[in-house]
């Protein structure tokens, strides 16, 4: 089974794709079949996230709506310092496991 993250940034251009490369990297060393998404904050709603399994949003985002997935707030990756990102990997890999992703 493959896990489908979405990961959103202001333009969906840089810091959203450099957080989908670095779980994609990191999962995947874990063992863990990933495939993430880049895209615009803007751009989520609903019905997108209705297709993923995770949102790894920048920072916190007030939606219209309320997720029905989890949220991991992945901004820490971004710092390319692994003492910060450990625990963004961490938790995803939690959520993976404790939904049945694997």
């Amino acid at each position: 089974m493959t896990v489908r993250i979405l990961a959103a940034c202001g333009a969906g251009v840089n810091s959203s794709h450099q957080i989908k490369d670095a779980l994609e990297k990191e999962l995947k060393s874990r063992g863990y079949n990933v495939s993430c998404d880049a895209v615009m904050v803007k751009d989520v709603n609903e019905e997108m996230l209705s297709h993923y399994d995770i949102y790894a949003q920048i920072a916190k985002t007030d939606m219209s709506f309320t997720p029905k997935i989890p949220i991991v707030d992945a901004g820490a990756i971004l710092y390319r310092m692994p003492a910060m990102a450990k625990p963004v990997y961490d938790n995803v890999e939690k959520i993976i496991k404790e939904k049945g992703l694997s």
